[in-house]
């Protein structure tokens, strides 16, 4: 019995009643707009984040990730489900109200490099999105109503994934290892690697955006407590066309409403102005104010 962590870089459904709005030629299925559960309630995922209307939090500090270096063998899987990590990677800090460890991993794409992200910032959708979902530990929590109150039973970290310049290397095993998987229920093998192989440098993870919200697949269940990190991922172009070229096309859900829900940000300070800008603004101002006199 092997244990090695799974991945999926998709999500459909096991039986496939539910699809994505590009996916109703392929066969009869059910639109987003559609979708039953809970996508139809008023706390749902994903959100277009206004960044100058999040307030910062300071109690939004550095995350502790434990586990998040092991190399290990991945196991991909283009099955129609979710596949699974083995336990061990967690989290915790980052304000959350427990320790939460890694379940799944899965990313969501389009055919287009401006569009393949479900969250947006300011109403900019970026390449790709990652999704590490995390389960809560029982028994960690400070929060004692947890039982009663489970809107922040499962911790998904987003990372939006943009084009750069430079091939990913740390993205390079999983890329690879898409071409022996063009159709469903396959799976491959992935060369050893490590969930930090993926992430951005530790230092661009101060900075990310708070709220609670819901899965963003059937049954949509609003019980997730939402960390979307403002720094992206950058992959090379080809890396990102991978994706759509070898797998489907599109799986990204529509934006969702925020309504009476508040987003918040970290604490950390945002990339300052070159010290002599804020001076320099001031007689320029001046200037131009005058030569319109």
């Amino acid at each position: 019995r092997h244990t090695h962590a799974h991945f999926t870089p998709f999500l459909s459904a096991p039986e496939s009643h539910w699809c994505y709005e590009i996916q109703p030629t392929l066969s009869p299925c059910l639109v987003p707009v559609k979708w039953g559960g809970n996508c139809q309630k008023d706390r749902q995922s994903p959100i277009n984040i206004v960044t100058t209307k999040a307030k910062v939090d300071k109690k939004l500090g550095h995350f502790f990730f434990s586990g998040y270096d092991k190399k290990q063998t991945w196991t991909i899987q283009n099955n129609g489900h979710s596949g699974g990590l083995d336990r061990g990677p967690g989290i915790s800090g980052g304000g959350l109200p427990a320790r939460y460890q890694a379940t799944q991993l899965h990313l969501h794409w389009s055919n287009f490099l401006h569009n393949g992200s479900e969250h947006s910032l300011d109403g900019e959708h970026f390449a790709m999105e990652m999704h590490i979902v995390h389960e809560k530990e029982k028994g960690t929590s400070r929060n004692v109503k947890e039982a009663q109150d489970p809107e922040d039973e499962i911790a998904v970290l987003a990372f939006l994934v943009e084009a750069g310049p430079q091939v990913n290397e740390g993205f390079r095993p999983l890329v690879e290892a898409l071409s022996n998987i063009p159709k469903p229920e396959m799976s491959t093998t992935m060369a050893e690697s490590s969930l930090l192989d993926l992430l951005p440098k530790e230092e661009k993870l101060r900075h990310y955006f708070r709220y609670l919200g819901s899965l963003t697949t059937p049954t949509c269940d609003e019980k997730v407590v939402w960390t979307v990190f403002q720094e992206p991922i950058q992959l090379h172009r080809e890396q990102i066309l991978a994706f759509s070229q070898k797998l489907m096309k599109d799986n990204v859900r529509p934006l969702q409403l925020l309504g009476q829900r508040a987003v918040i940000k970290s604490g950390a300070p945002g990339r300052p102005l070159p010290w002599a800008l804020p001076a320099l603004l001031g007689p320029m101002l001046a200037c131009l104010l005058a030569g319109f006199l």
